[in-house]
């Protein structure tokens, strides 16, 4: 019983891993790109690095919001399906 809960909670973060990436992956290369820009040019506008990397990883969400949302639903129907497991 221990291990199928110890189970459920390591998949629960995999899944919380998985679905947080491509945004966190989206925000981390463009501020390392708006970066890079301003040490070049040497313009030090704080908006410069905030309005891309929102306007990216919102972009990053909508394009990746069905494959989000059919992990989403197939985590919650293994969970459901487990869960008279647990009751014994």
């Amino acid at each position: 019983m221990e291990a199928k809960l110890v189970a459920l909670g390591v998949e629960t973060f995999k899944i919380a891993l998985l679905l947080a990436l491509p945004g966190l992956l989206t925000g981390m290369f463009l501020g390392l790109a708006v970066s890079i820009f301003q040490a070049t040019t040497q313009i030090n506008e704080m908006t410069l690095s905030f309005i891309p990397k929102i306007v990216g990883v919102v972009i990053v969400m909508v394009l990746t919001m069905p494959w989000m949302l059919n992990e989403m639903t197939d985590f919650a129907i293994y969970v459901f399906n487990l869960m008279p497991s647990f009751v014994e």
